[in-house]
């Protein structure tokens, strides 16, 4: 397998750190939480054998990505950090492929800057009034969501980091139950968060969501919008059939926000980390789906 470049580029006032692999139409990888960059090391080499230029950002706030200056970590700051990667990345459009947090920043980038964006693939993150809606009507939602409230407390710093990181390393396991996850995958997760201010930031993402005096006011349009606007990329998305962080359920109706079309494939087996566990499936259809006219 091929090692990716490790790089460096300056977007939105953030340098971040990229790994890459490839060359070609730019497709950008973007990850969640808890992970980083080499979340993709299963894709950047499929992708790059496909005749793309695949690049995985260290999310702001990820080590050896910088951390926000203005301690914004809000989803529509998220999505303009991808628009102005693909400017500095120099293209002028992109696909996007983005996971758990990567997949509502993308969703942004797409609502963001329509034009920018070529193709949209997300995994594990639906998009829609339906996501909003379980957080208020669905006992079962609220039950695997109870990990964004008990960040927004002073006890999660502490908790989190308790025991080596003990608890990401459990969230994994919550999530993507069938999934024999290497140690060396836990490892490097850990390793992440131990970069001093990771964590911080990673918490910070939960804290801006759900405390709008720590959004930008400048942001306010889009952040609504991103809830609930259509989506004009063609777009696909991966879910895992045991997903135990977004129910599988929250598919549904889904294709009513992409007027363009939008493909699901639901993984039977996998859970949250679906292109961890499952890259045959994924990598096949995301290079299909990006090479389709």
């Amino acid at each position: 397998m091929a090692t990716s470049r490790v790089g460096t580029v300056q977007a939105n006032g953030i340098r971040f750190s990229t790994l890459e692999q490839g060359d070609g139409p730019l497709v950008l990888c973007l990850h969640g939480f808890p992970d980083h960059a080499h979340s993709f090391h299963h894709q950047l080499p499929a992708l790059a054998a496909a005749g793309f230029r695949a690049v995985a950002p260290f999310m702001r706030g990820y080590a050896p990505s910088d951390p926000a200056p203005d301690g914004r970590y809000q989803s529509a700051v998220l999505a303009l950090d991808i628009v102005e990667l693909i400017t500095a990345l120099g293209y002028e459009s992109a696909h996007l492929f983005g996971h758990d947090w990567g997949a509502l920043a993308s969703y942004g980038a797409a609502i963001a800057a329509p034009n920018r964006v070529k193709k949209l693939v997300t995994a594990a993150v639906p998009h829609g009034p339906a996501v909003l809606n379980a957080f208020l009507t669905s006992y079962e939602q609220q039950r695997r969501s109870w990990y964004m409230f008990f960040f927004q407390t002073p006890f999660a710093d502490a908790a989190v980091a308790h025991g080596e990181f003990a608890f990401l390393e459990r969230l994994w396991r919550d999530w993507s139950p069938t999934w024999a996850i290497p140690p060396s995958e836990i490892d490097a997760l850990k390793a992440t968060f131990r970069q001093p201010g990771v964590l911080q930031a990673a918490l910070a993402y939960y804290r801006c969501t759900l405390n709008p005096e720590k959004q930008d006011p400048e942001l306010v349009d889009l952040q609504t919008a991103m809830s609930m606007a259509p989506i004009q990329a063609p777009s696909m998305v991966f879910h895992g059939a045991m997903d135990g962080c977004m129910g599988v359920d929250l598919l549904d109706g889904m294709e009513a926000m992409f007027p363009h079309g939008l493909r699901k494939v639901v993984v039977p087996g996998a859970g949250h980390f679906v292109h961890r566990e499952r890259p045959d499936i994924v990598n096949t259809e995301l290079i299909d789906f990006l090479r389709a006219d």
